[in-house]
């Protein structure tokens, strides 16, 4: 297994501010705009896109946080009970736009699951995926509104995020798996 750095942090943070820019550009401000974060990863994205906007516009947005294990489709296989974390969504999204984060865009299931939280939660009157990483391989068709950079994988690839609020870095890597590494995975 070899692992390759492809953002490092000033680069991590940069990429963050790009998007947070974009989105302000994008909607010539902030007004009727909320962001939603899917845990883990995409909560601390969420919460730093927030508060770079903040500086940027002046004003805070509305930060929530999506648990999709209820709503994922990979759950009747595994033998393992769910790990449940609560959503915290503490706004009316009704009619907001609202900016849906994760760290990673992969097969698109993710995706398909949160927005099926989301609507159970409120009807938005846009949602828009934004994503640190988009590296392709879709099984569903989701397409990333902003994207923070796009890595063309191979299955034989992965992509790893490290946050400092998880992690002891920011940071993006490339890991190349061998054969065995991914039969220990399963």
């Amino acid at each position: 297994m070899t692992t390759s750095k492809i953002i490092d942090s000033a680069g991590f943070k940069r990429t963050v501010n790009r998007l947070a820019h974009e989105v302000v550009e994008n909607h010539k401000g902030v007004e009727n705009l909320v962001i939603v974060g899917i845990r883990t990863r995409g909560e601390f994205l969420a919460r730093r896109l927030a508060a770079t906007i903040g500086e940027i516009e002046g004003n805070s947005v509305p930060v929530g946080i999506l648990d999709i294990t209820l709503y994922r489709d990979d759950l009747r296989g595994k033998l393992d009970q769910p790990q449940l974390k609560s959503t915290e969504i503490l706004f009316d999204i009704t009619g907001k736009v609202l900016i849906l984060v994760d760290d990673v865009l992969f097969t698109g299931r993710t995706i398909r699951a949160a927005l099926n939280a989301i609507m159970d939660i409120g009807r938005p009157s846009l949602i828009e995926l934004m994503v640190l990483i988009d590296r392709g391989h879709r099984e569903i068709p989701i397409k990333a509104d902003f994207v923070g950079k796009n890595v063309p994988t191979s299955p034989r690839q992965e992509i790893k995020v490290k946050m400092r609020e998880a992690d002891d870095d920011d940071a993006v890597y490339l890991v190349n798996l061998d054969e065995t590494s991914k039969e220990e995975k399963r």
